[in-house]
């Protein structure tokens, strides 16, 4: 059994986030909450709190035990775009893009 959690427009780009994701990806839900905790990035901070609603939402919904979950699935796709310009100078003006991300997590019993 799969379970799943999500954080949708999180506001940091997904390139950023997805160098985090991949050091996590295949490990226990423990392993990877203490590498996430002395990773020094924000993005880690985000990961880390979708990776414990998934835990929490294994074992609140379905009684599966928070000690035997890996993290099967994590993706970090590109959300939505802020577009905002800066003045330059001569009248011209350059793109500033805010970038977002969603991140979805996957957890599932070691075992299978």
């Amino acid at each position: 059994m799969r379970v799943e959690a999500s954080a949708k427009d999180v506001g940091i780009p997904s390139r950023k986030v997805k160098l985090v994701v991949d050091m996590v990806r295949g490990k226990s839900v423990e392993d990877a909450l203490n590498i996430l905790k002395f990773t020094p990035t924000p993005a880690a901070k985000a990961v880390a709190r979708v990776i414990k609603s998934a835990a929490s939402n294994a074992e609140n919904n379905f009684q599966l035990d928070p000690a035997e979950l890996k993290v099967a699935y994590i993706v970090a796709d590109e959300g939505h775009t802020l577009k905002r310009y800066r003045p330059q100078s001569r009248g011209r003006f350059s793109p500033i893009l805010k970038r977002s991300t969603h991140i979805k997590v996957f957890v599932s019993e070691e075992g299978k």
